[in-house]
């Protein structure tokens, strides 16, 4: 399993026998850093601002990095972290299916989109026959990208599966697609070998990439993939991770997302 790509502590003053949001937080509980989970790029970034937000009101955060969509998970389901911030409702319910956590969705935080992207394409009609497409392999990215290749009217799905659709129900192909499956976190480095790659902007932005290239997305209005805050039920109420939380969903950090991302991330607060 992939390890911490980084590792960045915001540290305040502990916020020691004091009352956040009207519950009271025992001495060495508010001593200790809350620790939040996350992925490089553009999720990791907008809690830096809330990170540093956090710490001019005196609260200690610590964000850490992962470079896949398993660790995190793992992490808060052990202990090791408090939270995490990555993944949207649908990712989550089908990790619990898989892997047994016991993980509940806290407060919603930001949309953010898949797009299609290609350094051969420039028009989606101009795909040629026959060529390889690369999707997530994740099950419910992998239905992401092909409700999307959907949506660019390169192939056709049985109707109403939703989040459990896979490459076995394409009933139309006419161009005869070759569909290949990776990893998500790999998907921008296939853009030399495949017509066309889905690629979450998480990754997108962290490899350098410019949202504006997109041949199509699925769009940032679509709440269904919502990123949430997740942590351990017994958790979930923790009185540092309510407040920052309510740091994270400040007006700060909605101007940043708007000036660094112009619109191509959405608050969902």
């Amino acid at each position: 399993m992939t390890s911490f790509l980084t590792r960045r502590a915001i540290l305040g003053t502990a916020l020691a026998a004091s009352a956040i949001g009207g519950v009271r937080v025992s001495p060495a509980r508010a001593a200790s850093p809350l620790r939040i989970g996350t992925t490089a790029g553009p999720v990791g970034q907008t809690l830096d601002v809330a990170a540093k937000l956090a710490k001019a009101q005196g609260q200690s955060v610590e964000i850490i990095e992962f470079t896949d969509w398993v660790t995190p998970n793992e992490a808060v389901a052990t202990g090791s972290l408090d939270a995490n911030l990555f993944q949207h409702v649908p990712f989550l319910t089908s990790a619990i299916k898989a892997r047994g956590y016991a993980l509940v969705p806290v407060a919603p935080a930001i949309i953010l989109p898949v797009g299609l992207f290609s350094k051969s394409v420039k028009r989606l009609e101009d795909v040629p026959k026959g060529a390889s497409v690369a999707i997530a392999n994740d099950p419910v990215n992998a239905a992401r990208g092909l409700h999307l290749l959907e949506k660019a009217g390169l192939l056709s799905l049985k109707p109403g599966l939703g989040d459990a659709v896979t490459v076995a129900d394409v009933v139309q192909n006419p161009k005869g697609l070759r569909i290949l499956e990776l990893d998500a976190a790999q998907l921008p480095r296939v853009l030399d070998d495949v017509a066309l790659a889905q690629i979450s902007f998480t990754y997108l932005i962290a490899s350098g990439g410019d949202p504006k290239t997109a041949l199509i997305t699925d769009g940032a209005g679509d709440r269904h993939y919502t990123l949430s805050f997740v942590a351990r039920p017994d958790n979930r109420d923790d009185p540092r991770l309510t407040a920052f939380i309510a740091t994270y969903r400040s007006p700060e950090v909605k101007q940043f997302l708007l000036d660094r991302y112009g619109g191509f991330l959405e608050p969902a607060w």
